[in-house]
């Protein structure tokens, strides 16, 4: 088993290049902090100038990674308003994440 210094994962519809070490927000996964997680969607591996493309999943590897942390994001208030129509509609949202520590990528 070989490890990679970098990768393009996908989980929760986004997309993202880790790295080990590096610390990530991603959408709510379901697990414990402190818990390892296992992400599997790898569409790009790399070590240096060796580069593996996935089609469209690099087959056998995944990103190991701890939870740090379960949250809530900053709020985002959405107004709508209708001029001349005495429409006005205000509302908050927070969006739950996922806090990871990226430990290493395997293949």
């Amino acid at each position: 088993m070989s490890t990679f210094d970098q990768a393009v994962v996908r989980t929760g519809g986004k997309q993202y290049r880790v790295e080990p070490g590096m610390v990530l927000r991603v959408e709510k996964l379901d697990a414990e902090p402190g818990a390892t997680v296992e992400l599997t969607d790898i569409l790009l591996a790399g070590r240096g100038d060796q580069v593996t493309v996935g089609t469209p999943t690099v087959a056998g590897a995944k990103v190991v990674a701890k939870v740090r942390a379960q949250g809530r994001g900053r709020k985002v208030i959405v107004y709508k308003f209708r001029r001349r129509k005495n429409y006005r509609r205000r509302r908050g949202h927070r969006q739950p994440y996922t806090e990871l520590s990226i430990e290493r990528i395997e293949a």
